[in-house]
């Protein structure tokens, strides 16, 4: 049996017939597109998702601090804490962590203020440099860049109170885009403490 090879003529035949075949080509398109799209798509949903989030631990701040202005905080501080948490982990994800933070000052104008240091005015730099001394306002002995107490203080005294919050991402595309595996939320609120009395402004000074 003699088999007939192809000629030159068929094969561009066949080549035609192949280059003007469009079947399928969606499939290989969307095998481009598709990748990019998901990522966007879970990214838009992380996104609103951590706005969400943030949103309501702002809320719960904002009822918790009217709550702390309240004379009896200092016994309330655990079922104010319970209860931003409950608001959190209602929204956030498995694993998700909530941490408190409070901040006592002497005046809404010491918030977020380094402890004052005493220094030469031709090297002043604001730092507690060897040598120099600085004024202790919070009693710890040590200088901080931030002058406020831990805990909510005493009366008239104006606190920070902050919640942080940390939780893995809910979508696996972080890699993709660079972003970090937890997603960590601050939140923060002020308020004046009551009964609006004396307050204590005894202060110490320490060497640097």
């Amino acid at each position: 049996m003699i088999h007939a090879h192809p000629t030159i003529a068929s094969w561009k035949r066949l080549l035609r017939r192949l280059l003007d075949d469009r079947s399928g080509a969606t499939l290989t398109e969307f095998a481009f597109v598709g990748p990019v799209l998901i990522v966007m798509i879970m990214g838009i949903f992380d996104m609103a998702h951590t706005q969400y989030t943030s949103a309501l631990i702002n809320g719960a701040l904002q009822k918790a601090g009217r709550d702390m202005t309240l004379e009896n905080a200092a016994s309330r501080i655990s079922v104010t804490d319970a209860r931003v948490r409950t608001q959190v982990l209602n929204v956030a994800p498995n694993g998700a962590v909530v941490e408190f933070e409070r901040l006592s000052h002497f005046d809404f104008s010491d918030i977020g203020e380094a402890e004052e240091v005493i220094e030469p005015a031709a090297t002043a730099n604001q730092r507690c440099d060897p040598g120099e001394t600085f004024i202790d306002a919070n009693g710890n002995g040590a200088w901080d860049s931030d002058r406020g107490a831990d805990g909510i203080g005493g009366a008239r005294d104006a606190v920070l109170y902050t919640a942080i919050v940390t939780y893995p991402r809910l979508f696996p595309m972080y890699e993709l885009i660079g972003l970090s595996e937890n997603v960590t939320l601050r939140a923060s609120t002020v308020l004046r403490n009551q009964p609006f009395d004396e307050q204590n402004r005894s202060t110490t000074t320490e060497d640097c």
